[in-house]
């Protein structure tokens, strides 16, 4: 089994490199039938950090989990793309669980953010950028909002029930629809932005 440390070394001699060459190099099809294969990076990432391949909703290492998010620059200024989706919601399991027992948080402290370059809709060039775990966030203010936040949601979830719930509650994670469509009824937690950007900052 692969550990955390483990995992940041491997990844962190790929710094700076292409990962459509190394996806490439690991038989990591980048494009299928002419469209681009959603997954392509995460699978790269977790061949060069030496983990296998899979779909769990586990961490896929020995207490971690790497998540690929993706940067782009404004003027000069390098900034996340978008929201990471955390985990899924359950709406009893919420309504009975706080925040520091919850899955919501285990998940969160396991991740290792992998930050990669993304230069368009169908980017076939994306440099790794930086390897950083969560654990490196050492603001305790923030967490004691991010904690806020959740217990935010989940008194929403009790009082007014799971469909409540949206993409405007909290300040640093988010509880908002996932799926396809409108009308989806599932929700899950998000990092915002802002926090990922706490998290990995590429402009020091």
């Amino acid at each position: 089994m692969i550990t955390r440390i483990i995992a940041i070394q491997n990844l962190e001699k790929y710094i700076g490199q292409d990962l459509a060459e190394l996806a490439n190099e690991c038989g990591i099809t980048t494009f299928i039938n002419g469209k681009q294969n959603k997954g392509w990076k995460g699978l790269t990432l977790e061949q060069l950090a030496g983990l296998t391949n899979d779909n769990k909703q586990a961490p896929n290492g020995l207490g971690f989990e790497l998540k690929s998010t993706a940067f782009y620059q404004v003027k000069g200024v390098w900034v996340p793309k978008e929201t990471m989706a955390i985990t899924m919601i359950n709406p009893i399991n919420i309504i009975e669980t706080p925040f520091f027992q919850s899955h919501c948080w285990e998940k969160l402290k396991s991740i290792v953010f992998c930050a990669v370059s993304w230069s368009g809709k169908h980017d076939t060039k994306s440099k790794l950028l930086k390897i950083q775990s969560f654990d490196f966030l050492e603001d305790e203010d923030i967490i004691k909002e991010i904690e806020m936040d959740y217990e935010y949601i989940r008194h929403k979830c009790a009082t007014q029930g799971f469909q409540a719930l949206t993409g405007r509650d909290g300040k640093w994670i988010q509880a908002r629809t996932k799926g396809s469509g409108h009308g989806s009824t599932s929700r899950a937690f998000y990092a915002r932005k802002g926090l990922i950007k706490e998290i990995i900052d590429l402009n020091e």
